[in-house]
């Protein structure tokens, strides 16, 4: 932190009274409550709310992570709860409602109305942001039209002589995949600061002269509950900010002086090189967010984007051919037939497209939302869903199996080879379906009962007689195809984690580990590291396939970096920096050419 930004702060060692004078905005905030129903947690959110009532606020924010795991349930707690509150009430989520939804991020909105909010206390704009991440693994994410309405609404409530408040679960610091283009915006305006959570401690930091201040949990152990209450003083030009356990008096945690001296710092240059022979294009860059890997045919491209349109553009151009609007954010790639595009939805529908306008021909209305990549073989459309894996005639609409014994939502594409069907969910389980009959031949458990840690959104290796995976849980597990006997289990220094591809032979498995290396592991027997090569990302985390492909592998990171591996030498060949979000995965066409999504809402071409 930059202290000579900070023109006075004092952490305060005595009690202190919250009564000031007029013209105070006052606010309480809770972040970061975690509540399930019938915990601890839960009772004592409830005495919060009794205590606020009593005071004298102008607002109250709840500035995310609302549960533990975003289920609809916990949500519908969490709002009963807070609908006790009798002052003005604003609700944005945080990660543990979009990263683990049980509704696709669309339940928060149909409770709270949106997953933003605006408003005005005296001379004092409020503004605050969903920030990701969005069903995946991923560093935090300010959505493509939020930062435009972001823009938009402080142009337009910012009159001469008010401030801002900025709000957001994460701080304006490299927690954000895209925080500078976050902080760009609000240095336009006299932001006073920014607050957020999610890191369950107190902070005061600064971002180009921005002040920032993380607040408390509800719950900061040894049986510390309680909120913030924050004191902003626009005449004086001070902020005060009160640690409130809950029944005792409010402490102060911080008090500094308002400053709106903002500087733009300087950046290093990156210089990147393409190799000849190479060649890389950035062909789509969309008003929205990308969640979702891209479809791919002989003329266009389809992709989903954050304000839930299907699009399809000309893989050449980039140009628009047609669009279709959903009710929810898309997550899933659009799959690709013959003269159909069927799309996965998030408001529970599997939609069948007319290829060349986009008309909708047909739908079916499932029980939960879509979030998985589905794969069309020989006609047949394998889609994984809400607590279910279904297999689809394409060209009839009919249903051809249904196997319904799956405990939480499939998201990673399904492994389609030979007989069989191999795919992961987010209940802890590998499964291998017969993909004539959807009938089980087995089912593997990782032995943890954590739900985080299940092979859910990772593409599976399969060799003719193994199946390799990796998952949250850090660890390589191989498995014969047949038995779905457990082979080996490999927990090393590594670190691996939903980053996964194959050799064109099938006799290598790539993985992306946490530390940016590329490991290549056999796929035999026995577990042997044959090698690895540092990509240059650091630390990694991005969910992105490993995708061999005429002799080069490619990968991708969570802040928008290609890399690029020679896979006769294993050197580095190189890197590109496409943009500053997540790679979300690799598609290759007829042509043999390779496209790739990033989550900021561009698509790339690499041809070679």
């Amino acid at each position: 932190m930059n202290m000579r930004r900070i023109v006075a702060l004092l952490v305060a060692v005595a009690i202190v009274s919250v009564t000031l004078q007029a013209g105070v905005v006052r606010l309480a905030i809770l972040s970061d409550v975690h509540v399930t129903p019938g915990n601890l947690n839960m009772n004592k959110l409830t005495e919060a709310v009794t205590e606020i009532n009593a005071t004298d606020v102008d607002a109250v924010m709840m500035t995310g992570d609302l549960t533990n795991e975003g289920s609809d349930e916990q949500l519908q707690t969490v709002k009963g709860i807070l609908d006790g509150i009798t002052h003005p009430l604003y609700v944005i989520p945080g990660n543990h409602e979009n990263n683990w939804s049980q509704s696709a991020c669309k339940t928060f909105n149909d409770l709270w109305g949106n997953d933003r909010f605006a408003f005005t206390v005296d001379k004092l704009v409020v503004v605050g942001m969903n920030c990701g991440p969005f069903m995946k693994m991923g560093d935090g994410h300010i959505k493509q039209e939020d930062l435009l309405w972001l823009d938009s609404t402080l142009n337009a409530m910012v009159k001469p002589g008010m401030k801002v408040l900025s709000v957001n679960h994460y701080p304006i610091l490299d927690d954000l995949d895209n925080y500078r283009a976050y902080v760009d915006i609000l240095k336009k305006y006299p932001v006073v600061t920014h607050q957020c959570g999610h890191y369950h401690s107190w902070r005061l930091y600064e971002t180009d002269g921005i002040n920032g201040v993380m607040v408390r949990a509800l719950d900061m152990g040894n049986r510390n509950f309680g909120y913030t209450l924050m004191n902003i003083d626009l005449d004086r030009q001070w902020i005060t900010v009160y640690n409130k356990v809950i029944g005792e008096t409010p402490v102060v945690m911080f008090s500094y002086r308002i400053n709106l001296d903002y500087y733009t710092p300087q950046l290093p240059q990156e210089d990147y090189t393409v190799p000849a022979g190479f060649d890389l294009r950035r062909i789509v860059a969309d008003n929205a967010s990308i969640f979702t890997r891209v479809g791919v045919d002989k003329k266009n491209l389809y992709y989903g984007n954050s304000l839930g349109y299907c699009k399809a553009v000309d893989k050449q151009s980039g140009e628009l051919r047609w669009q279709y609007k959903t009710d929810g954010m898309l997550f899933s790639r659009p799959a690709v037939s013959d003269k159909s595009v069927i799309l996965p939805t998030s408001d529970k529908r599997l939609v069948w497209l007319d290829k060349k306008s986009g008309k909708q021909q047909w739908q079916y209305e499932a029980q939960g939302p879509y979030v998985a990549d589905g794969v069309v073989r020989d006609g047949i459309l394998y889609q994984g869903g809400y607590m279910t894996f279904q297999a689809w005639d394409v060209k009839s609409h009919s249903l051809l199996w249904n196997f319904d014994s799956i405990q939480n939502y499939c998201q990673a594409a399904p492994v389609v080879d030979g007989g069989d069907v191999i795919f992961g969910a987010w209940d802890t389980v590998l499964r291998s379906l017969n993909r004539r009959t959807g009938e089980l031949n087995w089912e593997w458990f990782n032995g943890r009962p954590t739900v985080q840690f299940s092979p859910g959104n990772v593409v599976p290796v399969v060799t003719p007689d193994h199946v390799v995976i990796v998952a949250p849980d850090r660890v390589t597990t191989a498995i014969d195809r047949k038995s779905g006997k457990q082979l080996w289990r490999e927990k090393n220094d590594n670190k691996v984690r939903e980053s996964l591809g194959r050799s064109a032979d099938g006799k290598v498995a790539y993985a992306k580990t946490m530390d940016g290396e590329l490991i290549a592991m056999s796929t035999g027997d026995k577990y042997e590291l044959l090698w690895k090569v540092d990509l240059g990302f650091g630390y990694e985390h991005a969910p992105c396939i490993v995708l061999e492909h005429n002799g080069y592998i490619y990968c991708g990171s969570r802040r928008g970096m290609l890399a690029v591996v020679n896979a006769a030498t294993h050197q580095l060949e190189f890197t590109y920096r496409m943009g500053t979000s997540e790679v979300n995965g690799f598609e290759v066409d007829d042509r043999g050419d390779i496209y790739c999504a990033l989550i900021e809402g561009t698509i790339w071409r690499i041809h070679h």
